[in-house]
Protein backbone atom coordinates (compact mmCIF):
# COMPACT_ATOMS: atom_id res chain seq x y z
CA UNK A 1 0.00 0.00 0.00
CA UNK A 2 1.28 3.47 -0.82
CA UNK A 3 2.04 5.97 1.94
CA UNK A 4 -0.72 8.35 0.80
CA UNK A 5 -3.24 5.52 1.14
CA UNK A 6 -2.00 4.67 4.62
CA UNK A 7 -2.22 8.32 5.69
CA UNK A 8 -5.74 8.47 4.24
CA UNK A 9 -6.70 5.49 6.43
CA UNK A 10 -5.37 7.35 9.49
CA UNK A 11 -7.29 10.48 8.47
CA UNK A 12 -10.47 8.38 8.23
CA UNK A 13 -9.64 6.79 11.64
CA UNK A 14 -9.63 3.36 9.99
CA UNK A 15 -7.79 0.86 12.22
CA UNK A 16 -6.34 -0.87 9.15
CA UNK A 17 -3.90 2.06 9.04
CA UNK A 18 -1.92 0.58 11.91
CA UNK A 19 -1.70 -2.90 10.38
CA UNK A 20 -0.68 -1.42 7.01
CA UNK A 21 1.94 0.70 8.76
CA UNK A 22 3.28 -2.38 10.49
CA UNK A 23 3.41 -4.37 7.23
CA UNK A 24 5.35 -1.67 5.45
CA UNK A 25 7.49 -0.10 8.19
CA UNK A 26 8.05 -2.69 10.93
CA UNK A 27 11.62 -3.52 9.85
CA UNK A 28 12.51 0.16 9.42
CA UNK A 29 11.15 1.09 12.85
CA UNK A 30 12.76 -1.95 14.50
CA UNK A 31 16.12 -0.97 13.02
CA UNK A 32 15.81 2.50 14.54
CA UNK A 33 14.64 1.19 17.92
CA UNK A 34 17.29 -1.55 18.11
CA UNK A 35 20.08 0.85 17.26
CA UNK A 36 19.07 3.00 20.23
CA UNK A 37 18.07 0.35 22.76
CA UNK A 38 19.99 -2.80 21.72
CA UNK A 39 17.38 -4.93 23.47
CA UNK A 40 14.91 -6.70 21.14
CA UNK A 41 12.05 -6.62 23.65
CA UNK A 42 12.50 -2.91 24.41
CA UNK A 43 12.76 -2.24 20.68
CA UNK A 44 9.51 -4.12 19.98
CA UNK A 45 7.71 -2.20 22.74
CA UNK A 46 9.07 1.07 21.37
CA UNK A 47 7.80 0.26 17.88
CA UNK A 48 4.35 -0.59 19.26
CA UNK A 49 4.33 2.71 21.17
CA UNK A 50 5.30 4.45 17.94
CA UNK A 51 2.33 2.94 16.10
CA UNK A 52 0.06 4.18 18.89
CA UNK A 53 1.68 7.65 18.81
CA UNK A 54 1.16 7.83 15.04
CA UNK A 55 -2.49 6.80 15.52
CA UNK A 56 -2.89 9.56 18.13
CA UNK A 57 -1.20 12.23 16.00
CA UNK A 58 -2.82 11.66 12.57
CA UNK A 59 -5.11 13.61 12.36
CA UNK A 60 -4.57 16.49 12.99
CA UNK A 61 -1.08 16.07 11.52
CA UNK A 62 -0.80 14.98 7.92
CA UNK A 63 2.87 14.17 7.28
CA UNK A 64 4.51 14.95 3.96
CA UNK A 65 6.98 12.10 4.37
CA UNK A 66 5.47 9.18 6.23
CA UNK A 67 8.77 7.27 6.67
CA UNK A 68 10.44 10.35 8.16
CA UNK A 69 7.41 10.94 10.39
CA UNK A 70 7.22 7.44 11.82
CA UNK A 71 11.02 7.25 12.02
CA UNK A 72 11.18 10.45 14.05
CA UNK A 73 8.45 9.25 16.40
CA UNK A 74 10.15 5.87 16.86
CA UNK A 75 13.48 7.55 17.55
CA UNK A 76 11.95 9.97 20.08
CA UNK A 77 10.20 7.17 21.95
CA UNK A 78 13.35 5.05 21.89
CA UNK A 79 15.46 7.88 23.29
CA UNK A 80 12.88 8.53 26.00
CA UNK A 81 12.90 4.85 26.93
CA UNK A 82 16.71 4.86 26.95
CA UNK A 83 16.83 7.83 29.31
CA UNK A 84 14.44 6.20 31.77
CA UNK A 85 15.70 2.63 31.52
CA UNK A 86 19.45 3.15 31.43
CA UNK A 87 20.74 5.42 34.12
CA UNK A 88 24.33 6.58 34.09
CA UNK A 89 25.02 3.98 36.78
CA UNK A 90 24.05 1.13 34.45
CA UNK A 91 25.57 2.64 31.30
CA UNK A 92 23.94 4.28 28.36
CA UNK A 93 25.05 2.21 25.38
CA UNK A 94 25.84 3.43 21.89
CA UNK A 95 23.14 6.12 21.80
CA UNK A 96 24.43 7.77 24.96
CA UNK A 97 27.98 7.67 23.62
CA UNK A 98 26.91 9.22 20.29
CA UNK A 99 24.90 11.91 22.07
CA UNK A 100 27.88 12.70 24.30
CA UNK A 101 30.00 13.20 21.18
CA UNK A 102 27.48 15.67 19.77
CA UNK A 103 27.01 17.38 23.14
CA UNK A 104 30.53 18.73 22.74
CA UNK A 105 29.28 20.68 19.73
CA UNK A 106 25.61 21.48 20.41
CA UNK A 107 24.48 23.01 23.70
CA UNK A 108 21.21 22.05 25.35
CA UNK A 109 19.04 24.52 27.27
CA UNK A 110 15.32 24.66 28.14
CA UNK A 111 13.40 27.90 27.52
CA UNK A 112 11.21 29.69 25.00
CA UNK A 113 14.36 31.26 23.63
CA UNK A 114 15.75 27.76 23.32
CA UNK A 115 12.75 26.69 21.19
CA UNK A 116 13.45 29.50 18.72
CA UNK A 117 17.16 28.69 18.71
CA UNK A 118 16.40 25.00 18.26
CA UNK A 119 14.34 25.75 15.16
CA UNK A 120 17.15 27.89 13.76
CA UNK A 121 19.70 25.24 14.68
CA UNK A 122 17.64 22.57 12.91
CA UNK A 123 17.55 24.65 9.73
CA UNK A 124 21.30 25.24 9.84
CA UNK A 125 21.98 21.58 10.59
CA UNK A 126 19.88 20.52 7.60
CA UNK A 127 21.82 22.94 5.39
CA UNK A 128 25.08 21.67 6.84
CA UNK A 129 24.12 18.07 6.06
CA UNK A 130 23.05 18.95 2.53
CA UNK A 131 26.48 20.53 1.99
CA UNK A 132 28.42 17.46 3.11
CA UNK A 133 29.80 15.16 0.44
CA UNK A 134 28.90 11.48 0.37
CA UNK A 135 29.78 9.27 2.23
CA UNK A 136 30.59 11.81 4.95
CA UNK A 137 26.91 12.76 5.27
CA UNK A 138 25.79 9.12 5.43
CA UNK A 139 28.41 8.24 8.05
CA UNK A 140 27.32 11.24 10.16
CA UNK A 141 23.63 10.31 9.87
CA UNK A 142 24.32 6.64 10.65
CA UNK A 143 26.14 7.62 13.83
CA UNK A 144 24.04 10.50 15.12
CA UNK A 145 20.56 9.68 13.84
CA UNK A 146 20.53 5.88 13.87
CA UNK A 147 23.19 5.55 16.62
CA UNK A 148 25.02 2.85 14.70
CA UNK A 149 28.21 1.52 16.24
CA UNK A 150 31.50 2.66 14.74
CA UNK A 151 32.25 -0.95 13.77
CA UNK A 152 28.87 -1.27 11.97
CA UNK A 153 29.46 1.94 10.04
CA UNK A 154 32.98 0.83 9.10
CA UNK A 155 31.67 -2.50 7.82
CA UNK A 156 28.80 -0.89 5.89
CA UNK A 157 31.06 1.55 4.04
CA UNK A 158 34.17 -0.62 3.81
CA UNK A 159 36.24 1.72 6.00
CA UNK A 160 38.48 1.03 8.95
CA UNK A 161 37.14 2.00 12.37
CA UNK A 162 39.87 4.64 12.68
CA UNK A 163 38.81 6.19 9.37
CA UNK A 164 35.19 6.40 10.56
CA UNK A 165 36.28 7.95 13.87
CA UNK A 166 38.45 10.55 12.14
CA UNK A 167 35.71 11.28 9.58
CA UNK A 168 33.23 11.87 12.39
CA UNK A 169 35.72 14.04 14.28
CA UNK A 170 36.39 16.19 11.20
CA UNK A 171 32.66 16.49 10.50
CA UNK A 172 31.93 17.54 14.09
CA UNK A 173 34.70 20.15 13.78
CA UNK A 174 33.14 21.47 10.56
CA UNK A 175 29.78 21.59 12.34
CA UNK A 176 31.30 23.42 15.31
CA UNK A 177 32.91 25.97 12.96
CA UNK A 178 29.64 26.54 11.11
CA UNK A 179 27.71 26.95 14.37
CA UNK A 180 30.25 29.48 15.63
CA UNK A 181 30.09 31.43 12.37
CA UNK A 182 26.30 31.54 12.65
CA UNK A 183 26.57 32.52 16.33
CA UNK A 184 24.68 29.40 17.37
CA UNK A 185 27.40 28.08 19.64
Amino acid sequence: MEDAEIIALYMQRDERAVSETEKKYKNYCMQIARSILRDPEDAAETVNEAYYAVWQSIPPNEPESFPAYIGRITRRIGLKRLRTAYTAKRGGGEAAEALDELAEVIRAEKSTEHDVEARELREHLNQFLKGLPEPERSVFVCRYWYFDKISEIAARFGFSKSKVKSMLLRTREKLRKMLREEDLL
